[in-house]
């Protein structure tokens, strides 16, 4: 039961974070924060490499045109990593930074969507007569 082990790394480092916020140390807070959080992305990487291997064989099989998926993959990890990195900063109290990374977010998911848009589109131009 890896989420198990997941959670209680979480609930104990609350416990420090919450141990140290009261004292002098709130740096450190913030600090053993990012460091979990960190490590809880370094546990769950297998898993996600698994899922993304599964997707790849899936896509073979079915003949699907290999940039589709990786592009697909591509904005799933964007959308990963940016919110990984807005909680940190919330964590950290700079909520006017994780608004800007989720806006860089949606920015690049756009742009890596164009091909993606642009292919469904010139399907639906062959279909209508």
């Amino acid at each position: 039961m890896e989420i198990l082990q997941i959670v209680g790394l979480g609930l104990i480092a609350t416990i420090f974070i919450v141990l140290i916020k009261d004292g002098k140390a709130g740096a450190h807070g913030i600090l053993i924060s990012v460091a979990v959080g960190v490590i809880i992305f370094i546990l769950i990487l297998p898993k996600v490499a698994a899922v993304i291997d599964f997707l790849k064989n899936l896509s073979n099989k079915a003949n699907i045109n290999t940039f589709f998926m990786a592009t697909i993959l591509k904005i799933i990890g964007i959308a990963y990593i940016a919110e990984f990195g807005s909680q940190v900063c919330r964590d950290a109290g700079e909520s006017a930074v994780a608004s800007k990374i989720e806006f860089a977010a949606k920015a690049l998911i756009m742009v890596m969507a164009i091909p993606i848009i642009a292919a469904i589109l010139e399907t639906i131009m062959r279909l209508l007569p």
